[in-house]
Parts: structure tokens; sequence; C-alpha cells
């Protein structure tokens, strides 16, 4: 926790790793914003986090999903899936989740 707390000035905007995923592919990043959907089971979760730039899927292999409307800062790995036109799907995979 006190690792990511120090980190905070790390923080990569959405849209910039939306704007070049190439760049980002597999590159471990950090994010902070609101949870705009979520949902866990079985210590299993994904959620949407919005910066005011971008939204982005993190998917959790453990430790579940936060609840919709909280915020969160979360470190991992960014992988890009395709880009269309002016689509981008990509995802996080979570390494760390703290509370900003």
């Amino acid at each position: 926790m006190l690792l990511l707390g120090g980190c905070e000035g790390n923080v990569t905007p959405i849209k910039t790793l939306l704007d070049d995923p190439g760049r980002f592919d597999g590159q471990v990043v950090r994010i902070a914003g609101d949870v705009t959907g979520s949902v866990g089971i079985l210590g299993y979760g994904a959620y949407q986090v919005d910066d005011g730039t971008g939204t982005i899927t993190v998917v959790s292999e453990r430790g579940g999903a936060p609840r919709q409307g909280g915020k969160v800062g979360v470190e991992g790995t960014f992988h890009a899936a395709f880009t269309l036109k002016t689509e981008t799907a990509a995802v996080l995979v979570e390494k760390r989740r703290h509370t900003p």
C-alpha cells in the first residue's frame, strides 16, 4: 500500500493508453479513477475505471472487484486487444489495487 501511495505521480491517463496501445502493450502501468461498473464472483472480478480521460476494463484474478461508484488506483499489465477506427479494446490485468 505504501509503495502505491508514493507512486501516484506516475499515474498514466487512460486516454494516453488507448491513443497509443501498441506502445504500452505488455507494460506495467498505473491508473486511478472512478469505478463505473463491476462484477465479481468467487474472488475473481472485472470492473471499469473512468479517470475523466477515458474508460478501461480491469481484470482481477484475486480480491474480486471494488464496488461501483468507488475510487480506485490500480497497477497492472496493460494488454491491447485491437484498434478499429476510433475504438481501442484493451484490458488491464490487476497486480495491485489501492484507494487513492
